[in-house]
């Protein structure tokens, strides 16, 4: 067993080298694709974090009458907090919203006479609400104008909720978020698929090459993992040479971009490339060796017909 073994590993490092040519193609094209892979990585991560911070500043506001009491502002907070949709809740009391409003407008002189003339708070307080996905901002939309509903009409408690105004661009994002998780799956898809193909192709044509060593080989009676063996070493090889030239290749761009993406995006992505290196390393590495594997048991039992 051992000494076939030794004899697979031979021939899979022989049959590399012998078809330098047809190998070079076949880790050209892997290096491009997972490469690629890569690339689609960076960037979906790098939109991932925009879209998350887009969504942080994305929230509903309710604002109560000014006659509100706190004990039922804080019973609408409590009741807001235990939906499981519902991220978080901030209470933002009348004092501080009219010490907000003062900061804002302090160099406005006419607002600021104004609110003098005014002589009493005319600002109320507000709950501002976080939702978990920004798709869940409706219900919990819902959820406050059955509230506001449900309120004596001679002591109101909810002004107004905002959410009608925020709509627009809380769709937007819902759509933006879609858009993006779905064209990154449909790109890794593709690209996987034409690796695949196109390694299979390549790999097919090396066995083309040896096809009179294969035959001799099937005559003096080689079992049919002794002959696949070989094949699959050099799709293991070419998965892993690609997969480190493609990091390789990676490394320059995204530390030469990492200051802008941090200026930006407040994000640096060449941070993000070298503290989940290993991550990035074994999926790219792994990916190639994976596609090459496959592709090899493909075009052995397809061409061979063993």
């Amino acid at each position: 067993m051992w000494t076939g073994f030794k004899r697979m590993m031979k021939g899979g490092f022989v049959g590399f080298w012998r078809n330098a040519f047809v190998s070079m193609a076949a880790i050209f094209v892997m290096t491009v694709a997972l490469f690629v892979v890569g690339s689609t990585m960076m960037v979906d991560k790098l939109l991932g974090v925009s879209l998350e911070n887009i969504q942080d500043k994305v929230d509903i506001n309710v604002y109560f009458v000014t006659t509100a009491a706190e004990p039922e502002i804080f019973r609408i907070q409590s009741m807001l907090e235990a939906l499981p949709e519902v991220e978080e809740v901030t209470y933002t009391s009348r004092e501080m919203a009219l010490e907000q409003f003062s900061n804002r407008y302090q160099e406005d002189e006419t607002i600021m006479r104004g609110l003098a003339e005014l002589g009493d708070n005319p600002l109320g307080a507000s709950l501002s609400i976080r939702a978990e996905q920004t798709s869940q901002y409706e219900g919990i939309d819902a959820f406050l104008r059955e509230q506001k509903a449900a309120e004596d009409p001679q002591e109101p408690l909810i002004d107004e909720i905002n959410y009608l105004r925020n709509k627009e661009a809380i769709d937007r994002l819902t759509s933006i978020i879609s858009a993006v998780e779905k064209f990154s799956l449909a790109a890794m898809a593709i690209l996987v698929l034409a690796s695949v193909l196109i390694t299979f192709n390549t790999i097919r044509l090396a066995i083309y090459t040896t096809r009179d060593e294969i035959s001799v080989m099937r005559l003096v009676g080689a079992s049919n993992s002794f002959i696949r063996g070989p094949f699959l070493l050099q799709g293991v090889m070419y998965g892993v040479i690609a997969g480190v030239l493609a990091i390789l290749l990676l490394y320059p761009i995204v530390l030469s971009v990492g200051p802008q993406t941090e200026q930006f995006f407040q994000f640096n992505l060449f941070g993000y490339f070298v503290s989940d290196f290993t991550k990035i390393f074994f999926t790219l590495v792994g990916a190639g060796v994976a596609l090459g594997i496959v592709s090899s048991l493909l075009a052995v039992a397809r061409y061979l017909r063993i």
